[in-house]
């Protein structure tokens, strides 16, 4: 990705943080986008684990909504996991939360 492309899509995601609820179709595909390369980057390219954990239905049961919320907005000190709070709203980071919960679909979906 070019320094460019990036650049615009962190614009992008800044400006649709201000929304509440579920983002638009459009935002829906950014964050579908920064879930594959960005959290992708580090709990792998299939989010089977990497340098952070898994993120799969099966390796999220136990954890509650709000504590995986507040882990993508805080990160985690300590750790390599950065807080998205200056990129995501809580509502963008529950949709999120709620798309790793479905898991993996057919290509060309909405869903990680």
């Amino acid at each position: 990705m070019s320094l460019r492309a990036g650049l615009a899509g962190l614009l992008w995601l800044l400006a649709g943080r201000a929304g509440a609820g579920a983002p638009d179709p459009e935002r829906q595909r950014a964050l579908i986008e920064l879930l594959r390369q960005d959290c992708g980057s580090c709990h792998g390219m299939t989010l089977q684990g990497g340098l952070g954990p898994a993120l799969l239905p099966d390796s999220l049961a136990g954890k509650g909504d709000s504590l995986l919320v507040q882990t993508i907005l805080n990160g985690r000190p300590g750790t390599a996991m950065p807080p998205w709070r200056s990129f995501l709203s809580e509502a963008e980071a529950a949709w999120l939360v709620a798309q790793l919960r479905q898991g993996p679909k057919a290509p060309g979906s909405p869903s990680p």
